[in-house]
């Protein structure tokens, strides 16, 4: 179940009709006794005499230096002093988390300040005591200046160890040479000429969490009840011969082929597929959103060079400057405005800048403790490999 696809170069200029959250579970809970107290796995921060910081990102989710233009991470530099050794070596969650558990789990050093990992896997990380709180007092521009929809998520209310990179939504895409328009994920589910033709996404908190407000629950707040009511709408959906997959991002070549006419699917991907066939859709029930997350680990020597890092993205011009490059929503207030300079044509853009009216049918998946995790994934693995 890929991850590296949802986040490979967008900049392509994608239509909102009107919308997501993405964000793959992970089946198993870690290592025995891998559970820390952060307070007490650290290490000196040394930031104050070595102007370094060591970032792990994904794949195509900076911009880059090109010709006179120059990016964000070498204005960063010249701007503070601090030289970032930045690696795109966070190709999956899950492959991620396989690299650095062991180091976490035992309070051992990963050798790096801060990298991005999806809501869930920030979710599990900072549950384990394994990511460093941050110093609020550096972050000012934090607080003052991250969007409503990501301020206060169930998993880091105040956002003290967490920061969003970028973030985006998850909903419906169709071909419409091929489909009449779908505007709902019950559709997607049930219509009768839809049959065998559409695909869902195999992450767990992306097909699940539309599912659930098929059924009128909430996301962010459901109960054992409301879980297996969605477990078996999805599970009569495929034993019913209605989804033809469960899939990552290959959907854009499907929906292009015509393997399939409609799939959920994520807004960057449509973005980047620059197909004028292929449109993508709010579901009716409304959408969920996810966010990548800048993390400081347990042993990071450089913490507070982290911290200004993190403040100088949540500046509006340089997130604007990001945004106009990665095609993702802008998780800082004041960009959409920083833009004019920048782009005139993105301002209005709803997959950077969604609107209120989008915003307000947006959606979190419910915090999972671990017993919780493995339960549920087990459900849903049993639903997408049946």
């Amino acid at each position: 179940m890929a991850q590296l696809d949802r986040r490979t170069l967008l900049r392509g200029v994608g239509g909102l009709a009107v919308a997501g959250t993405g964000a793959m579970a992970l089946g198993a809970c870690g290592t025995s006794g891998s559970k820390q107290n952060a307070e007490e796995c650290v290490a000196k921060d040394v930031s104050g005499t070595e102007k370094k910081l060591i970032v792990s990102n994904w794949p195509e989710y900076i911009d880059e230096d090109d010709g006179s233009y120059v990016s964000t991470l070498a204005a960063f530099e010249k701007a503070t002093g601090i030289k970032v050794d930045y690696t795109a070596d966070v190709n999956d969650n899950n492959e991620f988390y396989a690299k650095v558990k062991n180091q976490l789990g035992s309070c051992s050093s990963t050798k790096r300040d801060m990298f991005m990992l999806t809501d869930w896997m920030a979710t599990r990380m900072i549950q384990s005591g394994w990511i460093q709180k941050l110093d609020k007092s550096k972050v000012p521009n934090l607080d003052a200046n991250i969007i409503d929809s990501l301020a206060n998520v169930g998993w880091d209310k105040k956002r003290e160890y967490s920061a969003p990179w970028q973030s985006g939504l998850t909903g419906i895409a169709y071909n419409k040479s091929k489909v009449k328009e779908i505007r709902s994920f019950e559709e997607l589910l049930t219509r009768p000429d839809l049959k065998g033709r559409i695909s869902l996404l195999s992450e767990m908190n992306d097909t699940m969490g539309l599912t659930l407000l098929t059924n009128g629950a909430d996301p962010a707040k459901f109960t054992d009840d409301e879980w297996q009511a969605a477990i078996d709408k999805v599970t009569k959906a495929r034993s019913d011969g209605q989804v033809r997959a469960f899939t990552g991002n290959e959907y854009i070549q499907d929906l292009a082929s015509g393997n399939v006419v409609a799939c959920e699917a994520w807004s960057g991907d449509v973005a980047a597929a620059e197909d004028e066939n292929i449109v993508f859709v709010t579901p009716e029930e409304g959408h969920m959103i996810w966010a990548d997350n800048m993390l400081v680990p347990n042993l990071s020597t450089h913490q507070s060079n982290a911290e200004k890092w993190i403040n100088y993205y949540y500046q509006p011009e340089v997130a604007a400057k990001l945004a106009a490059y990665v095609y993702y929503i802008c998780p800082v207030k004041g960009a959409q405005e920083a833009m004019e300079k920048i782009d005139p044509e993105l301002v209005t853009n709803e997959l950077i800048f969604p609107t209120s009216k989008t915003l307000d049918v947006t959606h979190n998946f419910m915090s999972l403790d671990s017993k919780k995790e493995r339960q549920y994934n087990g459900d849903f693995a049993k639903v997408i490999g049946g």
